[in-house]
């Protein structure tokens, strides 16, 4: 009787074993696109803020229906840091980069998650136009450090 309880401790011990690694695995994939829904907020909240600066009159600060001189100071983005050029915004949820892509009529905003690891990185690609916003994924990307506040493009 005593060989089968150990058996049994031996067989439950293994399980809750398996079970505690795959809940980690799962919380840490539920973590990562968690931070990547969030970028994706970000970036819809930075395409209504743009576009009301679009439309807005030059007279009233705004683009006079231009996104030529838009940076994340005239958008008033919620940042921890933005660069001093304007160009580069940094938050908790990753760091944001004005695209050289960007002209009068269209605003490209390249943003990279601050979950990415090595291996499992992604860039999210925002193309904001006076009534539209498409996102795009494309795999691989930078890896943010734990200095993401820097705001240097690195």
């Amino acid at each position: 009787m005593g060989q089968q309880q150990l058996l049994l401790v031996i067989l439950v011990t293994i399980i809750v074993g398996i079970a505690t690694v795959v809940a980690i695995n799962t919380f840490g994939s539920s973590a990562q696109q968690a931070n990547r829904d969030a970028v994706r907020q970000d970036l819809a909240t930075i395409a209504s803020s743009s576009q009301a600066w679009y439309i807005r009159p030059t007279m009233l600060e705004g683009g006079g229906n231009s996104f030529s001189n838009v940076t994340f100071r005239t958008l008033n983005f919620p940042a921890q840091d933005v660069s001093e050029d304007g160009l580069t915004a940094t938050n908790p949820n990753g760091r944001y980069v004005i695209g050289a892509a960007s002209s009068a009529t269209q605003l490209v905003i390249v943003a990279t998650p601050s979950s990415n690891t090595e291996g499992d990185a992604v860039t999210i690609t925002a193309n904001i136009t006076a009534n539209n916003l498409s996102l795009s994924t494309a795999e691989g990307g930078d890896v943010l450090g734990a200095d993401t506040g820097d705001g240097d493009g690195d």
